[in-house]
């Protein structure tokens, strides 16, 4: 595809692939500049590292499934502009502007050095695309597009990991005190089991191989001495 080519999906003109490039961070965001992008892809290298750190004691743990499969996706998402930065620039020349194709492992070497690549962004989902009635205050008569930023699978995965961390994994943001009251809560207030009664309250069953009574044992003891008449 040409820089800015797109066609539509399953023919929905709201739904495209759209092939652009970007300096830096997710949704084209970018730090500029070559130190810029060099802190970034380092920043990246080092989060990638503490993540999956993270992710071993997390599973080391026996942490919920999901909150690992959520830093599973952040981890997955950063891996995969990781490889971008460090390797597109080397393999490839300069996507043209005004039309033409990059050029695979060209002869003088690829556009940029390690780490210092353009991350590519494809899916693009302008839902939205009119323009704001003249009476609204302010942004009255101006264009207005809803989802206007164009992203990457790897994009997608650290969003949905973020989110349904922040959405159904609170208790990850749980204080440690607030955690251990919870404990002592429950060790306050045990579970009633089916008959009303706490597990507190349940004692094991006496065992049938008990010690005999005295009873018994005066009983036991008489048939050994008439055995022992018996014998004699």
């Amino acid at each position: 595809m040409n820089y800015g080519d797109n066609f539509e999906i399953l023919g929905l003109d709201w739904a495209l692939i759209h092939f652009v490039e970007n300096n830096g961070m997710a949704f084209g965001l970018s730090l500029g500049g070559d130190y810029g992008k060099l802190l970034l892809s380092l920043f990246r290298i080092i989060a990638v590292g503490f993540l999956i750190y993270y992710l071993r004691l997390l599973i080391k743990a026996g942490s919920n499934l999901g909150l690992m499969v959520s830093f599973a996706l952040i981890l997955a998402g950063a891996l995969g502009n990781i490889l971008d930065s460090a390797f597109y620039g080397i393999i490839f020349s300069e996507s043209p502007y005004h039309g033409g194709l990059a050029e695979l492992f060209p002869e003088g070497g690829g556009y940029a050095s390690f780490l210092h690549g353009k991350v590519v962004d494809m899916f693009y989902f302008p839902i939205i695309n009119t323009t704001l009635p003249a009476w609204l205050p302010l942004w009255g008569g101006e264009p207005f597009m809803f989802f206007k930023p164009v992203f990457n699978v790897a994009d997608a995965a650290i969003s949905i990991g973020v989110l349904n961390i922040l959405l159904f994994q609170r208790s990850f943001f749980a204080h440690p005190q607030e955690a251990m009251k919870n404990k002592e809560d429950d060790a306050a207030h045990p579970e009633q089991t089916e008959d009303g009664s706490t597990q507190q309250e349940q004692k094991p069953e006496e065992s049938d191989t008990a010690s005999p009574t005295e009873e018994e044992d005066g009983t036991i003891e008489e048939e050994r001495k008439d055995d022992a008449q018996k014998g004699v």
